[in-house]
């Protein structure tokens, strides 16, 4: 996924009320930019932090700024939750996850299940439907262990339990964790944040839902899916 135009280095002062943050311009100008999400951002909202943003080019836009990357030590973090899921789109029809590759067919954002949506729906006449439940992962605790969630998400314990019934159904499920960090080489799922989606996260699998982790590699140009990660359940 390339930004469509290089992004503006820029210092933290603060996050608040989730989806807004003040930065400060190398110029010393103070912006009020949009923070793409909605988690804790554990380790990711220090104030004095190196961010990087985009610009909208749009004067009409409330904020015309968004908060995309923070460096924390020498690696960078993509913070932006609305990535994660063309970042999965082009990494599929680009063939680099080799158990997703080869569908005929991939559509977004699909109602399934009970008042829901699949990220991914991957079709082909031969081998049926995959359902592709994409998950932004960007926690880090502990050196070298990428987590998920950052918060309790009662909505991630209902996807999985949709995807279950997919695969009772007869098709196939994946949630596929998307680490936007470099500095990750394994998975988890964070327990101690969220014991039910833990919980969820093992009895899916034991049923059939497949458990795939990849890592990124960021710049200020792009952010490319990698490598798969070992998952740690």
């Amino acid at each position: 996924m390339k930004f469509s135009a290089p992004l503006l280095r820029a210092t933290l002062i603060r996050r608040y009320k989730r989806f807004l943050a003040d930065v400060e311009m190398p110029d010393g100008e103070m912006l009020t930019v949009h923070c793409a999400n909605p988690g804790a951002m554990l380790g990711l909202n220090m104030p004095g932090m190196e961010v990087w943003l985009s610009d909208s080019n749009n004067p009409k836009r409330k904020l015309r700024y968004s908060w995309e990357l923070a460096r924390v030590g020498d690696a960078m973090v993509g913070i932006n939750t609305a990535h994660p899921n063309r970042i999965a789109e082009e990494a599929i029809l680009a063939k680099k996850i080799p158990g997703l590759a080869g569908y005929a067919g991939l559509r977004r954002e699909v109602n399934y299940g009970r008042n829901s949506r699949i990220d991914l729906l991957l079709e082909d006449a031969g081998r049926g439907l995959c359902y592709v439940e994409v998950k932004n992962a960007h926690l880090m605790r502990q050196p070298g262990l990428a987590e998920f969630p950052d918060s309790v998400t009662k909505r991630g314990t209902k996807h999985l339990s949709e995807m279950v019934e997919m695969v009772a159904q007869g098709h196939r499920a994946v949630m596929l964790y998307v680490v936007q960090r470099d500095d990750c080489n394994r998975f988890a799922v964070a327990r101690d944040i969220d014991p039910t989606y833990a919980s969820a996260v093992e009895d899916v699998k034991s049923r059939g839902v497949e458990i795939i982790c990849y890592d990124c590699r960021l710049s200020t140009e792009a952010i490319i899916l990698h490598q798969p990660l070992p998952i740690i359940l």
